[in-house]
Order: structure tokens, then sequence, then C-alpha cells
């Protein structure tokens, strides 16, 4: 395990994924640079041993894949299979691009005074006090009128530069704000734009910012799914950096560590897999999330590709095994009586087997017990993880991967402090734990 390599490549990551689209786009490029190529779910697919592909699906999700040596199908002359025909066996691992935030809304130009302000709506479940006083940029997808209706012109944008900030209420105007303070994501969340001078498109600002980064004329922009996004930097800290600190931690830890599993290399008579997901903060029920059919499709148009029946496809994914990574939550240093009374992790501890009765986190006591021979045997620190009987934690895409494919799950991740936070802290050295489990996952 390389801490300083894992950290710096989680870096990278962070900084350049400052919204789901630009997540893809990275993880597309660091594919790419390791040889992986690119394909389309609606094309045919021609598909070699020993190779990396990959495939953005709807612009915010990604699924990758290599094909081992032994992974083509052989067939007689004439084109029927050989008897026995074995089948390539599948381990897939599953991460999520996306993290609670303000998203733009349609019209979203708002005026107070002379202040001109954004209209957004909460995204997920974010501690909507965190994103106050924080320098905020926008970053999305911006659509404009193509050649035909069906085919618009889509632009991935990245402000990169502070444009916005939601400012707190002085303390001499509630004296109350350190008793705890309710805000109302419609009144308290509006981020402040501009101030408003006699010249100022008061109604049309932002998308006369959108032509001026897009090139396009401002009647030409359709729509656009725009976040804000914290500009902070990621650092390390604590007395010997034990501890690394930065916005989306939650859950770009897992992405980078899918990212780096899958290019670690092949299996001899197997097929790796990486999805990742848009959608789970909102429970992924979308054409791009977890629940969508679209892994299913392409698991089966991979097996058909390499020269297998559906028969033989659904053996697979039954037999399958998949590693669902998403964060955990780590002992806060304050509130030790939020934990379970023996389940507790902390940052710096490893990779967080999750485990809940209620499947909110995939839990099999056969399946644990694979990831957890495989940490023993490649001395990866790790610890089992549950909830505080009386608080119901979060889910996971893990669960309901596992019920629409049918396949062996477990869930695990990196333990964390602040989780939902516009700024999250994770351990240093959990980031190679998780990645070596990664990478022994789909060398073993």
């Amino acid at each position: 395990m390389n801490t300083e390599k894992d950290i710096n490549q989680l870096t990278s990551l962070l900084m350049r994924s400052v919204s789901p689209f630009h997540c893809v786009l990275a993880a597309s490029r660091f594919l790419e640079q390791k040889g992986f190529t690119r394909l389309d779910l609606t094309d045919a697919w021609d598909l070699k041993p020993e190779q990396g592909y990959y495939l953005p699906v709807f612009d915010s999700s990604l699924i990758a894949f290599t094909t081992g040596e032994n992974c083509i199908c052989k067939t007689a002359p004439g084109g029927a299979p050989l008897s026995p025909a074995p089948v390539p066996a599948l381990r897939m691992e599953a991460a999520h691009t996306d993290w609670p935030c303000l998203k733009l809304k349609p019209s979203p130009e708002v005026s107070t005074s002379r202040y001109g302000k954004l209209n957004v709506e909460v995204y997920g479940s974010p501690i909507l006090s965190t994103w106050m006083d924080r320098p905020l940029s926008l970053a999305g997808k911006v659509c404009a009128a193509g050649e035909t209706p069906f085919s618009p012109s889509v632009h991935i944008v990245d402000i990169k530069r502070p444009v916005a900030v939601i400012p707190n209420l002085a303390i001499h105007m509630n004296r109350e704000v350190n008793s705890g303070v309710a805000l109302n994501p419609q009144k308290d969340m509006l981020p402040i734009l501009t101030l408003l001078g006699e010249n100022t498109d008061k109604d049309h600002c932002l998308v006369n910012l959108l032509a001026r980064e897009t090139g396009c004329a401002p009647e030409e922009i359709l729509d656009y799914d725009l976040c804000l996004y914290n500009l902070d930097s990621c650092s390390t800290l604590g007395l010997e950096d034990q501890f690394f600190c930065a916005p989306r931690i939650d859950n770009l830890t897992s992405v980078s560590a899918c990212l780096a599993g899958i290019a670690s290399g092949f299996r001899q008579s197997g097929v790796n897999v990486i999805a990742l997901y848009d959608n789970e903060e909102i429970g992924s029920r979308t054409k791009q999330g977890a629940f969508s059919a679209v892994t299913d499709r392409v698991l089966e148009k991979l097996y058909l590709t390499l020269g297998y029946s559906r028969e033989q496809y659904l053996n697979a994914v039954m037999n399958g095994f998949l590693l669902s990574m998403d964060v955990a939550h780590a002992m806060h240093p304050n509130h030790t009586e939020k934990c379970d009374i023996k389940n507790q992790i902390l940052p710096g501890d490893g990779v967080a087997i999750k485990m809940a009765a209620a499947q909110s986190y995939a839990t099999d006591a056969s399946c644990i017990s694979v990831i957890e021979d495989i940490c023993r045997r490649s001395h990866i620190p790790y610890k089992k993880f549950s909830n505080r009987s009386d608080i119901k934690g979060g889910a996971t895409l893990g669960a309901i991967s596992s019920a629409l494919l049918s396949m062996r799950t477990v869930d695990v991740g990196v333990p964390i402090l602040a989780m939902h936070s516009a700024r999250e802290t994770m351990g240093t050295k959990d980031q190679s734990a998780l990645t070596a489990l990664a990478s022994e996952f789909f060398l073993v």
C-alpha cells in the first residue's frame, strides 16, 4: 500500500470532479491513460481478450470492464460453441458519482433590493449550515440547440472561480444562533451572485454567464443541470498528517478505489466490472442510477458479445460477486454515544465492512467472509461496522444492486467524520486500504 500515491490520486479526482458529469470525464481520462477503449451503449461491440473498455452512461454514470485471456467463447467450425464452454466468472465493484449539494432551479435569477441571487433547491441531504460563508462555484451540463431537436449540443462547464456565497445572519441579528438554527432551503440558502447595477440584465444573469462559458448565443441555450460546489482545497492535517479533509469525500474515495482496482490487471478466466452511478443520494431510481436496468443490459450485451448464451450470462450473474463501496460513519470524538457499543470504527482503522440486519447495507455472513478473508490474506486493515440500534444509518446502492442483479454483495467503505458536510474528514491511510481491497478483489 502506497499512502502518498493513493491520496494524490484521490486529491486529483476530488479537484476535477466538481459535478457528476466532471467525475465521469475524469474517470474516462484516467481509463484512457490506462489503455481502455471507449464504447457506446448503442454500438455493436468487438471485444478482445485482455482488454479494458469503458462506456459513459447518460453523461453522469460510467461502466468499465476488462476481459481476461480466456474470456472469448471458443467456437467450432460453423459457429457452434465448443463443449464444455467455461463461462467467465463475474466480479463487480460499484460506487456513486454524486453528493448532497444545492442545484439550480429553472429561471434561477432572483433579486432582493440590489442583490442578485440564485434560486436553488436541495439535492440529497446536505448539512445545510456547512454551506454558509464558503466560496462557491458552478458546474454541470448545459444543453444548447443542435442540428436536430433530438441531438442538442451538450457542454460540460465549470466556472472554476468563486461566483457565489451564502451569507450567515450576524449573531447581533440572531442572538440564539449558537443554540441551533433551522435553515429554510427556500429562504436561507439562496446564494448571492452579484450586485445589480443599472446595466445589469437581472433576469438573464445566469444565461449570459453560461453563454460566455459555452461560446453559445444566449438564445441558443435550452436547459442545464448545474450544481453549486465548494471550492475549498484538499488538505492533510493532524500532528502526523493522520487526517485528510476535503469536499466530496463521500463518495469519491470509492470512485478512486474502483478506478485503481479495474486498472490493476486481468483475471485469466474472469470479467471485472466497475459501475459508477449517479443519483445514489436521492434513491438511485433514475435511468443512470443503481436502480436502473442499464447494468443488467450492459452485462448481458457484454456476455453475448463474448459469444455466450443468455442462460450462460444469467449463470455468470447469479454466481457473480459485487463489492459495493460507500463511506461509513467514523466514531465522532465529541459524541461517542452516537456509536454502537462495540462495532465502532475510527479514521485510520482501515476498511469498514458495513453490516445491518435491516439490509440497508447488503449483509450476508458467507459474502462478508469472502471479503474478510481477502483482507486477512493481503494484510489489509479492516473492521466490521454497524450502527447503533436506535439510530437509523444511511443506505447504499449495494442492497439495490444485489436485489436487481441477484448477485452476492458486500458493502464496504472508509470511515469518515461529518458525512454530508460541505467538507468531510477521513483517515489518510484508509484510502490505501480501500484501494488495496479494490485491487485484490479483482485479482485473487
